[in-house]
């Protein structure tokens, strides 16, 4: 009798005691972070509109909106080799909602190129997903009559020869200072501000060649006035199938078989969780038709990869770059 009496007042105090328990969850549940996403998510574009680096924020950019359905808002900032864009994102929450599209330049080489800049891309980023840039083919004035690297080389020799860079610092520039210390050439780097120009003066015959994208080269390739003579990496450009590598025809350095990215990065601090979901969905939308038409534009053939597989390259490939760029002696702006 006394076991039962016990067990009925054991139970009938249940209820009274779980209350406080289960009130204090709900209370817990309510000060939770809400879902992510559960508003529209930013990336600020440190490049401007129409460019590579745009375009694969906006394609990329879709594929996230519609997977996680919540708008997708890209936003141009650009000035100071994407640092602009760099320090807007680095004061922004680390909540998935600011995103960055920017290049290996911002994450990379400013740090050369500038005497200060306003974030530090080691310590103010965490690292989302990379995809190729793509290849820079050399391409020359067909008018100087040499159709591959070897050929090229013994024609340097003999004359004064200009090759275009985009940039100063940029991976054109870095070409002509290593071909110049291969093959102990004296090959002059003429500075354009962008490729258009540049391409230009190729066709025009005011310098011999060029180093850029095949899409901003188009032009002089499919009239005849341009051939292209080399392509860096580790395999031939599908939309050149019958141009040999840089490697291929006998320069084994690294500096021609590194790759030049395109990244997404968002704040440091971000929840791993949301790292790792826009991470995925970032390489599941370079498999989408819309970003493989872009690929196929533009001579890439590899889309975008995991934030494990951007670390390695950050990692491996950061400092062979960094060293490039200081031995071009460029005075840091």
């Amino acid at each position: 009798m006394k076991d039962s009496a016990f067990r009925r007042r054991f139970l009938a105090a249940l209820p009274a005691a779980g209350a406080p328990l289960l009130l204090g969850s709900a209370a817990q549940a309510q000060t939770q972070t809400p879902a992510w996403p559960n508003k529209p998510i930013r990336i600020i574009c440190g490049y401007p509109a129409g460019g590579l680096t745009d375009i694969f924020a906006r394609s990329y950019g879709e594929h996230l909106s519609q997977r996680l359905g919540q708008q997708v808002v890209v936003e141009n900032r650009t000035g100071a080799g994407g640092s602009i864009a760099a320090q807007a994102v680095k004061a922004a929450p680390p909540d998935g909602y600011t995103l960055m599209f920017t290049i290996s330049t911002t994450m990379i080489m400013n740090r050369v190129l500038y005497k200060s800049l306003p974030y530090d891309a080691d310590k103010d980023f965490v690292l989302i997903s990379s995809m190729y840039a793509g290849p820079l083919p050399l391409i020359v004035n067909r008018n100087i009559g040499v159709s591959n690297l070897k050929e090229f080389v013994e024609y340097a020799r003999r004359n004064k020869v200009s090759l275009g860079t985009y940039s100063p610092g940029s991976f054109a520039h870095i070409a002509v200072a290593e071909l110049n210390r291969i093959f102990k050439l004296n090959m002059e780097a003429v500075h354009y501000r962008g490729e258009a120009p540049m391409w230009q003066d190729v066709a025009a015959g005011v310098i011999q060649g060029g180093t850029g994208s095949t899409a901003a080269a188009n032009a002089v390739l499919q009239s005849g006035v341009g051939r292209a003579i080399a392509v860096p990496g580790t395999k031939r450009m599908r939309n050149l199938p019958d141009v040999g590598t840089y490697l291929e025809q006998g320069v084994t350095d690294k500096s021609f078989q590194l790759k030049g990215f395109i990244c997404l990065v968002g704040p440091t601090g971000m929840p791993p969780e949301i790292v790792q979901r826009i991470s995925d969905l970032m390489v599941e939308g370079g498999k989408t038709e819309r970003v493989q038409k872009i690929l196929a534009t533009f001579g890439i053939d590899e889309a975008a990869v995991s934030h494990q597989e951007f670390r390695k390259l950050y990692d491996d490939e950061g400092p062979i770059w960094i060293a490039l760029v200081k031995s071009l002696g460029l005075t840091p702006q």
